[in-house]
């Protein structure tokens, strides 16, 4: 049936419901708010929690906390182990880093070449990256034992040492460590720079050959400009995760008296913490931490923005 040119079975539109209709743009919002708050508990509140106990003294697990300020600010600047903390963290980042650097961009340039058993090397080389932590640093410490080592054999078989080393002794500690996480580690670099090598234009390396340079030249003056976008990127994570790495130098350091000689900056925080109870101190070296990786991401990014510009 129609009633005035209209059927009966179609709804009519009622003035209300086009009131109180929202935009799209709205929908959206209110579809993703319930995320956006969930994130932001679990990643915002915390942080914000750390900087605000960072001015207490309060205990790790009982409820009294008393307003101290910035006196544990104050207290780090004073702590001789704080400050040797971070230069071991230091040490352990920038040798890491540069080792990762070196021998990932060197294993994506062999990775990239033609030649048989390619695609199987790729997947060898990439698998010390999806070693669990825990299992990596139980066969490097198997390996570098001094007593039934795999290693201490080989250089001594090789004549290059007269007596066992003892790789988890106090003298080694800090090159053991770098060792394992270069060899954990170097995969990342290895994952990036390789799928960066591969849309590289020929056009450019035949080129360049046209033009008379060698394998290093076409290597400096063509790969190297165009990796340098990729290793910013890497560089930069890297930096963060080696700096702020726990795990494998807290593995590293059981069972053994070596572990002031590798006790880095999330270490220390962590000991301050949950060993020496002292809440408010270990959230201030947590902020202290946050803040100086946050302004050397900063300075990287205008050295970045300036190298561009030139």
């Amino acid at each position: 049936m129609v009633n005035g040119g209209r059927a009966l079975s179609e709804p009519v539109p009622s003035a209300n419901s086009e009131l109180f209709r929202l935009p799209e743009a709205a929908v959206g919002i209110l579809l993703i708010l319930p995320a956006i708050l969930l994130l932001l508990s679990l990643t915002l509140y915390p942080v914000l929690y750390g900087v605000w106990i960072s001015f207490f003294n309060k205990h790790s697990f009982f409820p009294q906390q008393t307003f101290i300020g910035f006196d544990n600010y104050i207290s780090l600047l004073r702590d001789p182990e704080f400050w040797a903390s971070v230069w071991r963290g230091t040490v352990y980042a920038l040798s890491t880093i540069a080792l990762q650097i070196i021998l990932g961009v060197a294993a994506a340039l062999l990775l990239n070449e033609v030649f048989p058993g390619r695609n199987i090397l790729r997947g060898i080389v990439i698998f010390p990256y999806v070693v669990p932590t825990v299992v990596a640093v139980i066969i490097w410490k198997w390996l570098l034992n001094s007593q039934f080592g795999l290693v201490n054999y080989l250089i001594e078989k090789a004549g290059l040492v007269d007596q066992p080393i003892s790789f988890m002794g106090k003298d080694w500690i800090m090159v053991s460590l770098i060792i394992v996480s270069v060899w954990q580690f170097f995969p990342f670099v290895v994952i990036g720079v390789l799928a960066r090598l591969q849309t590289i234009p020929d056009e450019l390396y035949d080129a360049a050959k046209v033009d008379g340079g060698n394998a290093w030249q076409r290597f400096v003056y063509v790969t190297l400009p165009q990796l340098k976008s990729v290793l910013f990127v890497i560089v930069l994570l890297r930096s963060i995760w080696m700096f702020t790495k726990f795990d494998t130098p807290w593995l590293m350091i059981q069972g053994g008296g070596a572990e002031t000689y590798i006790r880095t900056l999330p270490i220390y925080t962590y000991m301050r913490t949950f060993a020496y109870y002292e809440a408010g101190l270990g959230s201030a070296m947590a902020v202290v931490m946050f803040l100086a990786l946050a302004g050397a991401a900063v300075l990287y990014f205008r050295i970045w923005r300036r190298e561009e510009n030139l």
